[in-house]
């Protein structure tokens, strides 16, 4: 069902597979008629198809427009990029060459032809084969079965024609009374352009388009892009005002039916995709029928081959998609990185594959940004040629960091009575002449009753400060690193076993008593903590200060506040942890209240010209917990009390939190926090290539960047950066002879 791409090209694999197969495709309009103008492929996703018949892929050649540049107009600046190589197809023609060809195999194409109810096709199929669109009858008939979910995104967009030919793909970012308005255009065919105007809904409202029909839309946007059409008409091709629906299903398959293309699955049109999605379920779904003889199995497989590849381009067309929402928090950013950040926003384009592409356009990306990297630290740096973004310095108040890799906390339930030993020596030492700007230490605890485990590190004794400070002095004397500690409070989650035993499970036997903002256990099972009083904060507090002073002993070059992952001051700040009625719970500011008066104590004894920084969970991941938006309002208070950076981390309040995780997962929450604050920033969460590094910083995604487990599995990944992008980093004088060394590894 479905005489879109989908449909008809799933309907000749099949019939090219074998020839018995008696093969229908049922279509509600006729051929000719369908919505949109043109569609897009890339090179490869070309290559791909004609593997499977390269007669279509031909005729598809045939009639299509390549372009190589990526023009972007905004602020009154033109950046072009090159090496993007795609090519432009009409809808139409795509369509017709399909069912061309399906007719060339026997296919039988019922267009006109509305199946009201599929119920009526299953028993005379083997297969039914739901390829029919967004708004899916199948799906919407069998939705018990499927479970599907549509998430109506907020922005509005229209599908327009062009009689300009755009030479490239071409965004405009337009601003007038109403808003900022968005063009995505491109050649599809000589002579036409797909031309998508996409805005805010209170823009789109402003305007006067929610009343708007197609002739009064494209009026308005003739009007509006008047200078960029350069004399051109638009055109209308049922051009409705909508929002997009990303559209994900639980199951794929019931019984004898399958979802195919957007039935199953949709990516936002900014990753110019979808089409190729569709096409490419096709091929999977005949391979799975002709390697498995029992249907069931067959549709299994079709599943289990194609979830992975759609859900990771889902989550590349959410980043996309989310970009093109909040392009108004990014339009006051420098041109040249308003546009990197263009190029970058799904994260599948990194700043070393756009380099690959377009080496002119990322070297003018990375001598600005070095330029910017001088002009805030003081540092000299070279813009010709320039390092990589991750090599360039960064300055806090009084302390100025050689690059921006970080190694982030990581706890290591090794201490002997909150007693760091010859294994933190190693662990973070280590680490530090592995060439990373900045090591922390893991949360260290600010007294024995604070800590998560027997395990865990303390700052509440002399002695505490004495073997910290070897750590410290050894960092700063055999690297240029830093060394930061993190102070923390486990809170509710204390009082645990050692991680590898049972990770946040109570201890058998000798627990401590636990504090929280309420008497609402981690586990069911887990001990309830005691709702603290007045006096109980009183004594926090104090023991934060002196914490922080031992810190100061000990020579540490930052302090942070650790506010997240559910430990005592991120209990008080969200509310599914927060239960209280008084002066420190309900709204955010009265769950922020304690948090800060900890904050303004620490800040008030550590010296002034040395930073400080707070972790905290942007999101809970837990319905009625915190939200993206309640962090940023976090992040305003703690810059209003004088607060350097934020390490934005995510979750770990409640057990059954439903994170949703991928590549750079919580990166969004530090971009956001770093751009509507105006605070720096530090992103962390599955962060494990220097692609990535240089890609969150050259966009102004975060200011640093902290790793965890790239640095266990490597404790010299910085400096293995630097040798891989060919950068020199100075070695520790007893190393020097590897200044010359060129190291093999194959």
């Amino acid at each position: 069902m479905g005489g879109g791409p989908a449909g008809l090209f799933a309907a000749l694999l099949l019939k090219r597979q074998d020839p018995k197969h008696r093969v229908h495709v049922y279509e509600r309009n006729r051929l000719e008629e369908t919505f949109g103008f043109g569609v897009v492929f890339s090179d490869a996703a070309e290559q791909a198809l004609a593997a499977q018949d390269p007669k279509i892929t031909e005729a598809m050649a045939a009639e299509s427009h390549r372009w190589d540049s990526i023009e972007i107009h905004h602020g009154g600046t033109v950046f072009h990029s090159t090496g993007h190589a795609f090519s432009g197809l009409s809808r139409k023609t795509l369509l017709r060459v399909l069912a061309d060809r399906c007719r060339d195999l026997d296919v039988k194409l019922c267009f006109q032809r509305e199946v009201q109810d599929p119920e009526t096709l299953r028993g005379d199929a083997d297969l039914v084969i739901a390829a029919d669109g967004a708004n899916s009858v199948v799906r919407e008939r069998y939705k018990d079965r499927f479970r599907p979910a549509v998430d109506a995104r907020p922005n509005k967009f229209v599908w327009l024609g062009a009689s300009k030919p755009f030479p490239a793909f071409t965004f405009y970012f337009k601003t007038d009374r109403h808003g900022l308005w968005r063009v995505h255009a491109y050649q599809y065919e000589p002579g036409f352009s797909t031309f998508i105007v996409e805005a805010r809904e209170e823009t789109w409202r402003s305007a006067g388009m929610d009343r708007a029909g197609e002739a009064e839309t494209i009026a308005f946007c003739e009007r509006l892009f008047r200078e960029e059409l350069e004399g051109h008409r638009l055109v209308s091709n049922r051009s409705i005002w909508r929002s997009f629906p990303t559209i994900r299903n639980e199951r794929w398959h019931h019984e004898n039916i399958v979802l195919l293309g957007d039935a199953a699955h949709t990516a936002h049109f900014s990753v110019g995709s979808g089409t190729k999605l569709a096409m490419e379920d096709a091929v999977a779904l005949a391979q799975s029928l002709a390697e498995h003889r029992d249907l069931e199995a067959a549709l299994q497989a079709y599943e289990e081959a194609r979830r992975p590849p759609v859900e990771s381009l889902q989550r590349a067309a959410q980043a996309s998609l989310q970009w093109f929402e909040d392009t108004e928090r990014y339009v006051k950013l420098p041109p040249v990185q308003f546009a990197f950040a263009l190029l970058t926003r799904s994260l599948r384009v990194t700043h070393e594959n756009l380099k690959s592409r377009d080496p002119a356009f990322v070297a003018k990306v990375d001598s600005w940004f070095a330029g910017e990297a001088a002009r805030n630290s003081s540092v000299p740096v070279s813009v010709s040629p320039p390092p990589p973004p991750m090599f360039t310095p960064f300055r806090l108040r009084g302390l100025t960091l050689q690059n921006r890799v970080v190694v982030s906390p990581m706890c290591q339930y090794s201490a002997e009575d909150g007693t760091p030993d010859d294994w933190h020596l190693v662990h973070l030492g280590s680490r530090a002449m592995g060439g990373a700007g900045l090591v922390f230490a893991e949360m260290t605890n600010v007294s024995a009753e604070a800590r998560i485990s027997p395990g865990c590190t303390g700052m509440y004794k002399p002695e505490h400060a004495t073997a910290w400070k070897r750590i410290v002095d050894f960092v700063h004397g055999a690297s240029y690193a830093k060394i930061a500690m993190q102070l923390g409070h486990a809170g509710r989650k204390a009082s645990t076993r050692l991680s590898w035993e049972g990770d946040n499970e109570p201890l058998p036997s000798g627990n401590w008593p636990i504090l929280g903002p309420s008497p609402i256990p981690y586990y069911p099972h887990s001990q309830i903590p005691k709702e603290m009083t007045r006096a109980d904060m009183d004594a926090a507090i104090q023991d934060y200060v002196r914490a922080a002073k031992l810190a100061i002993t000990a020579g540490f070059d930052l302090l942070e506040v650790h506010m997240a992952h559910g430990y005592l001051l991120a209990s008080f700040i969200s509310p599914v942890t927060n239960t209280r009625r008084d002066a420190y719970g309900g709204a955010l500011q009265n769950r922020m209240r304690f948090p800060l008066e900890v904050f303004d104590a620490v800040r008030a004894v550590w010296p002034e010209e040395k930073p400080m920084s707070v972790r905290i969970s942007a999101v809970d991941w837990y319905p009625g917990g915190m939200e993206p938006q309640d962090s940023v309002e976090v992040a305003r208070m703690l810059k209003a009390h004088r607060c350097d950076i934020v390490d934005v981390s995510a979750g770990q309040t409640v057990p059954d939190q439903r994170p949703v995780y991928g590549r750079l997962f919580q990166t969004p929450f530090a971009d956001r926090i770093r751009h509507e604050v105006g605070i720096a920033t530090m992103a962390v969460g599955n962060i494990s290539s220097y692609a990535d590094v240089n890609t969150i910083l050259a966009s102004g995604r975060a200011d640093l960047c902290l790793l965890a487990r790239a640095h266990l599995w490597d404790p010299y990944w910085t400096r293995h950066a630097a040798h891989e992008l060919g950068y020199k980093l100075e070695w520790p004088d007893p190393y020097e002879s590897l200044d010359h060394y060129k190291p093999r590894f194959t």
